[in-house]
């Protein structure tokens, strides 16, 4: 069959995709992934096959312009997919509404409107059996349904979106007819007449959804999910040498990963945070952009400063992981069995935080908290002497394991395609 994957520009997002996309084409199906033209060197180093459509638009860069372009709620998400983790009662119909009143037309029309007719256009001819799209790039879901395709988005992290969804459409028949405005259904339902399909809430949420997280740490909404064993790809890197040495006393990472590592020495104020594990006998090995390297006057002599190492590579010598609770980072070390601790300070990585420090697997703390009141020694201490942590994440491990790999959902994804590909007359 061919399978077309697609996402908007985000590296981490399509990190995330590339396993599952190699063994689709390991298993012998033809594999394609649609980006914007800036980013198909970031999809052919993966060795997969790009195809550019649309023209380049850098979400990211017009965020630096206006520091408000997301409104965050508390948790550090985007309002309204912040509610991720709160209880139904807590939620309310205004909330909700105000989000997608922002987003849709700062966020999601932004990211997907130039993809969506070079990407139909693209399905028409080539015709995919399934499309894999992220999250938020609703313009795979429009091109799927416009060629009868079956589709499915791939997480990578919480469902923050189906759960906002999920809440929205509950609240939603809870009002007045005449208050039931749906700013995120409005906009999508006019390519349905334009492609030819009736509008679903799949062109929201997917036909199904690929799923990444274990049961322990994910959030569910009221949808059809297919677990997907994570699998650790950070792109082209090579492993050095020194880490082919077992280390002599307890190895710790420090990690601050792709999206924030350049200004991770200004957030976590790294130089105070050495100095507090400084005297500790562990090793500690600190994976940091060489801007944020040069930031740091004093580098203590158990602190290995890197600018990269594979994290796959890195983890499993490790005795612990302290991290910014991205998920990469997060699931890499989760799989590996190893104790983490979470420093947050938005996005998802508060709720993941909770979700593994309630599993036993880590503890968590916030940015603030990491050199106030010798809070980081206090938790390094605690990880590296106190046994449960170590027990705990190993079961976190088991629990990953257990989950198909992607080459076992690579068969089930066949049965799938057969039970929700629809024909679809050709286009005029």
């Amino acid at each position: 069959m061919r399978v077309l994957f697609t996402t908007y520009p985000e590296k981490t997002h399509f990190l995330a995709m590339a396993p599952l996309a190699w063994a689709l084409r390991t298993a012998g199906h033809e594999v394609r992934v649609a980006c914007q033209p800036k980013f198909t060197d970031v999809v052919t180093q993966a060795g997969l096959t790009a195809v550019p459509i649309g023209p380049d638009r850098d979400l990211w860069q017009l965020m630096s312009r206006d520091l408000n372009w997301f409104s965050l709620g508390l948790n550090g998400l985007p309002v309204p997919y912040d509610t991720v983790d709160w209880r139904p009662q807590d939620v309310t119909w205004d909330y909700l509404k105000d989000g997608y009143d922002i987003h849709v037309p700062k966020w999601h029309k932004m990211s997907n409107v130039p993809m969506i007719p070079d990407l139909v256009e693209f399905a028409r001819s080539w015709q995919p059996d399934l499309v894999v799209w992220e999250p938020s790039t609703y313009a795979g879901a429009v091109a799927a349904e416009a060629v009868g395709a079956a589709h499915a988005r791939i997480l990578f992290s919480l469902d923050t979106y189906g759960v906002a969804r999920d809440h929205f459409l509950r609240l939603r028949e809870q009002q007045p007819p005449e208050d039931r405005a749906d700013p995120l259904g409005e906009w999508l339902a006019p390519y349905a007449d334009r492609y030819g399909f009736e509008f679903s809430e799949s062109l929201i949420t997917g036909q199904f959804t690929i799923t990444q997280l274990p049961p322990s740490l994910g959030i569910e909404a009221d949808l059809t999910y297919e677990p997907l064993r994570y699998v650790p790809y950070g792109g082209p890197a090579v492993v050095p040498q020194w880490l082919s040495t077992p280390p002599e006393r307890p190895r710790v990472a420090l990690t601050m990963g792709l999206s924030v590592g350049a200004t991770a020495a200004d957030v976590l104020q790294l130089e105070d945070v050495f100095e507090e594990i400084a005297d500790l006998d562990v090793e500690v090995v600190a994976t940091l952009p060489e801007q944020a390297q040069k930031s740091i006057a004093k580098v203590p002599d158990n602190v290995r400063m890197v600018s990269y190492v594979p994290l796959h590579a890195l983890i499993p010598t490790c005795t612990a992981v302290i991290h910014h609770a991205g998920y990469g980072t997060l699931a890499t070390t989760a799989l590996h069995g190893k104790p983490q601790i979470i420093v947050t300070w938005n996005a998802d990585g508060p709720t993941l935080a909770r979700r593994v420090a309630a599993q036993g697997a880590g503890l968590s703390l916030h940015v603030g908290q990491a050199v106030a009141w010798g809070v980081m020694r206090n938790r390094l201490t605690r990880i590296l002497t106190e046994p449960r942590f170590t027990e705990a994440a190993g079961r976190l491990r088991d629990e990953i394991q257990a989950m198909p790999s992607p080459n076992q959902l690579a068969g089930r994804l066949e049965k799938l395609v057969a039970e929700h590909r629809r024909p679809v007359a050709a286009a005029s």
